[in-house]
């Protein structure tokens, strides 16, 4: 750290800049829900974890309460081929049998979980480790997936159609931080688990929380208008805007828009997709006024002020 005498009048002002504009941000989401799903190369890059977990004590200790959703997409397949088991990918889901989703169970409970809890807890011991699975948390109903006009099984992957967030509320209550990982039981099934999209189970417990932000992690700037054409960066939409868009999205980008777009019409305030490959970018995000990525709400914008069921960074501004 700087010693403090070493540091010059500008650069002073430059710090207290910085500190005064975040003062809208901090009043506007001191308090509330912030609910954000990490993983991308956020997830795999030592630096970019002790980042996030630093972000994440950050959010705590200035009175926000933040909610971690995780995956752990590469960390299942690395698994997977190591106990070589095939990994199969169909319509973008990966295919999920018997061997599989007990992979997935030990990976995202035995693995992730608890390094991300011990990463969060190295600025206090204040974050618990939570399963979709967990006092009912999550859930899940079995999906299939329609390619090239034919449906196909994926064995136990499914949807979140359920949730009862009590066990969530009572670790905010008392000052935690919930790391909760994406796997839900099956509601027709007792006794088997699914595979869950980590995007939408974030989602659907952000609405079913009241957050006043979701945050997606992911590996792009955000969402392009016209992909790959780097200049046409979408900083702000509405949810009518992202409906007319989100059949000629990329297919990779569809599940986070639509985690998006789902979030802010269940009644989250402000969703918004930012590259986790940016240290810190999650406090740019919440604590700045042009943030970073894009950012979807569903009314109008004022000055950081709730209308319409919104409240987020100046309209139009570019990331």
């Amino acid at each position: 750290m700087t010693d403090l005498q070493d540091t010059t009048p500008e650069e002073a002002a430059e710090k207290a800049a910085v500190l005064i504009e975040s003062l809208p941000w901090l009043k506007r989401f001191r308090d509330q829900i912030v609910v954000v799903k990490y993983g991308g190369n956020a997830m795999v890059s030592e630096e970019l974890q002790r980042s996030f977990a630093e972000d994440i004590a950050y959010l705590r200790f200035v009175g926000v309460k933040p909610v971690v959703v995780h995956g752990g997409g590469p960390q299942i397949s690395k698994m997977l081929d190591r106990l070589d088991i095939r990994s199969e990918f169909q319509g973008g889901y990966r295919v999920t049998n018997t061997e599989a989703i007990s992979v997935v169970r030990m990976v995202l409970a035995g693995q992730i979980n608890p390094q991300l809890v011990a990463q969060i807890n190295t600025h206090g011991a204040f974050a618990a480790g939570l399963s979709g699975e967990d006092a009912g948390l999550f859930g899940g109903r079995r999906r299939g997936v329609v390619v090239d006009g034919e449906e196909v099984d994926l064995g136990f992957v499914g949807d979140v159609v359920q949730v009862t967030p009590d066990a969530v509320l009572d670790h905010l209550a008392a000052g935690r931080v919930p790391v909760v990982s994406s796997i839900a039981p099956d509601l027709d099934n007792p006794g088997h688990s699914l595979n869950v999209n980590a995007d939408a189970a974030a989602a659907a417990l952000a609405a079913a929380l009241g957050a006043a932000k979701l945050v997606i992690l992911t590996d792009v700037a955000g969402l392009y208008a016209d992909w790959p054409n780097r200049d046409s960066l979408v900083s702000h939409l509405t949810a009518a805007e992202l409906r007319v868009m989100l059949p000629s999205l990329e297919s990779g980008m569809i599940p986070k828009m639509q985690a998006c777009l789902d979030a802010v019409e269940g009644g989250v305030d402000t969703a918004a997709i930012i590259d986790g490959r940016v240290p810190h970018s999650l406090l740019i995000e919440v604590f700045t006024s042009k943030g970073i990525g894009t950012e979807v709400v569903n009314g109008t914008v004022d000055c950081g002020t709730v209308v319409d069921n919104t409240a987020v960074r100046e309209e139009g501004s570019q990331a």
